[in-house]
């Protein structure tokens, strides 16, 4: 049998998104959904949105990471990702809280999508005022 590594595994929110996130130390592999990170996310700024705290505490070639990301759009996908990559971090290595907090990557992002009003068009767009 093969040596057990050990898992750490982080939560990740942002708008709608949901990221469950587990890392191991390995070679680098970054898998979301069963595809790597440049195939998932459709631009490769997305990519790197995604996989940016690694690079903060220089850490992108000993980590593999596999998330399952589910709900919201590409960008609130990629910002869950980050979210959770950053938690799993801090419990894999307490000492690199310090950088990730500077950085600002273990802040979930609070702002979500306003919901519409009753006798609106949208959240704040009203209907065209008509004097006569």
């Amino acid at each position: 049998m093969s040596a057990e590594t050990t898992v750490f595994t982080g939560t990740g929110r942002r708008k709608t998104a949901t990221a469950r996130i587990r890392i191991t130390e390995g070679t680098g592999k970054l898998i979301a959904n069963g595809r790597t990170f440049d195939d998932y996310f459709s631009h490769e700024n997305f990519a790197k949105q995604a996989y940016i705290p690694l690079l903060t505490v220089d850490m992108k070639d000993k980590i593999d990471v596999t998330a399952n990301v589910a709900g919201g759009g590409v960008a609130g996908q990629a910002g869950a990702v980050a979210h959770g990559i950053a938690r799993a971090l801090q419990k894999l290595n307490p000492e690199l809280r310090a950088a990730l907090k500077k950085a600002g990557h273990l802040m979930r992002d609070p702002r979500e999508k306003e919901r519409k009003k009753p006798g609106q068009p949208g959240a704040r767009k009203r209907f065209q005022f008509s004097k006569r």
